[in-house]
């Protein structure tokens, strides 16, 4: 079992806050794969949460510095076929069509089992403190009047630092229990 802990700054000034996710390699082993590989490289420290939707969904995986995204923003995997329902808690990768999934992932924050007809994946699952990512800063809203990605891609947290000072984001994220055969790998 693969769990990872993310520890999020969900707004300036408040102490840090975690939740649990566990990976599900049977739902989605390309998606899950590419999660860890993300998470293990620390891919995501100081990410923000650029895109929430109330009652949608959570959005990040633009990197903090764009020569960071540049690296995995363009490393494409194949699809998976979509095992599992986008429900509450449950982590897809976004992507913009057939195969173009990156690094960009976002959290259901309700039934969101309409986008699994689109090929919508998910391969994780929020375990533990859900009410955690409810909490982040969803004021900006959609792009527009939100935070451009194309922006953030180019830009970095400079960015959203100066123009979207509020967005919650990840301090780190950390693999906290692995599947037994992984270690040692």
């Amino acid at each position: 079992v693969q769990k990872v802990r993310f520890t999020v700054q969900v707004a300036e000034g408040a102490e840090p806050e975690n939740f649990v996710v566990q990976v599900h390699p049977e739902w989605g082993a390309r998606g899950a794969a590419r999660f860890m590989e993300l998470v293990e490289s620390e891919y995501f420290t100081q990410c923000r949460f650029h895109r929430v939707v109330e009652g949608f969904m959570a959005q990040f995986g633009i990197a903090a510095d764009p020569a960071t995204y540049a690296k995995w923003g363009n490393a494409k995997i194949l699809d998976d076929s979509v095992k599992s329902s986008n429900t509450r808690g449950r982590l897809s990768f976004a992507m913009r069509g057939l195969d173009t999934r990156t690094c960009q992932v976002f959290i259901n924050f309700g039934d969101n089992s309409s986008l699994d007809g689109d090929g919508f994946a998910p391969f994780a699952e929020v375990i533990e403190s859900m009410e955690v990512v409810d909490k982040l800063y969803a004021g900006y809203g959609d792009h527009p009047p939100g935070p451009s990605p194309e922006r953030i891609k180019k830009e970095g947290n400079g960015y959203l630092q100066r123009d979207f000072p509020k967005l919650s984001y990840i301090v780190k994220a950390e693999v906290v229990q692995q599947d037994v055969a992984e270690i040692g790998r």
